[in-house]
């Protein structure tokens, strides 16, 4: 196998290749001076698998554009199986018309990465299941869920934990997180106003005593969880803590949550951490990438992906 990596999460590129006890193949991705993207790639990859490890995170426009042109290049090396591995799939939030005359930007970019000439995607916790059909190629989509819980078994007395959906969208994912560790499910009920700012309207189930984990796919700007939490400590609830796939964590959002009451914030390594992030005092980050370089694995030898779900 060849495994390459973009600019977007160089720290899980490396990871993943570790676990697979394969180096990174050497490439260049760089710019000119008007920004355009280069790529050049400065090893043999005629009759290879290829997997291109990178995230479309901030700047997503830039890091989708390095994965098609990567792509691209790899295809015109006479590659001969293109894996797109996405730990976070970007524009996953527009998967449908959530108005009139607004795009699908989600569909559109699988068309692209699949004209770009991908044979195949693998991505980490979809915003949305249905994003799978949007390609015509084969998709993998592993969950992080199976990670959360051996964190959350090793560091939780899970006798008192309560798993909670910070909205009535995620009741499918906590439930099977719920389900994972035999622990009953609350729901926080919310009203959005408008994008980005949301407001706590009700917690349905019985918090009281409970220490609490907030469970999402992804943060961006924080302000759910941060009114979530204040809305289960006003509740009863012991403690509060969120495990969160994809940080976005737009603006402000690291400090808006290092001054919340949430006990901690874990997160994953699909998008690379920040700084901020980093030395912030209750944000913590675990890895996925055995997860992800496994599935690596199992696809080179065309071993089954779904035992990685259980």
């Amino acid at each position: 196998m060849k495994i390459l990596a973009g600019n977007s999460n160089g720290p899980i590129a490396e990871a993943i290749a570790a676990y697979l006890g394969e180096p990174l193949t050497k490439c260049h991705v760089r710019r000119f001076a008007d920004l355009e993207i280069f790529v050049e790639i400065l090893e043999n990859v005629r009759g290879r698998d290829a997997f291109i490890i990178q995230s479309t995170s901030y700047p997503t426009n830039d890091n989708l554009m390095e994965l098609l042109i990567m792509i691209d290049a790899l295809r015109r090396a006479s590659a001969q199986r293109i894996t797109a591995v996405m730990p976070y799939f970007g524009y996953a939030r527009q998967d449908r018309k959530s108005a009139s005359r607004s795009p699908i930007s989600a569909k559109l970019v699988a068309n692209l990465i699949t004209r770009a000439g991908a044979d195949r995607v693998l991505t980490v916790d979809l915003h949305a299941g249905q994003i799978q059909g949007f390609f015509d190629i084969p998709t993998d989509n592993l969950f992080s869920a199976p990670t959360m819980v051996r964190d959350i078994q090793a560091r939780e007395a899970v006798a008192d934990v309560m798993v909670v959906s910070p909205d009535v969208g995620g009741v499918v994912r906590a439930r099977a997180l719920a389900k994972r560790l035999d622990a009953p499910l609350a729901i926080v009920d919310k009203r959005r106003e408008r994008a980005g700012e949301s407001e706590v309207m009700n917690i349905i189930g019985d918090v009281r005593g409970r220490n609490c984990i907030l469970l999402d796919d992804i943060v961006d700007s924080g302000g759910t969880l941060c009114n979530a939490a204040d809305a289960l400590l006003d509740k009863g609830a012991l403690s509060v803590s969120a495990y969160i796939t994809h940080g976005v964590l737009s603006g402000g959002a690291v400090a808006r949550i290092a001054a919340s009451k949430l006990k901690e914030l874990v997160l994953t390594d699909t998008i690379a951490a920040t700084e901020a992030v980093r030395v912030a005092r209750n944000i913590r980050v675990i890895s996925i990438a055995p997860l992800v370089g496994e599935a690596i694995a199992r696809i080179v030898k065309e071993e089954s992906v779904s035992v990685l779900f259980d």
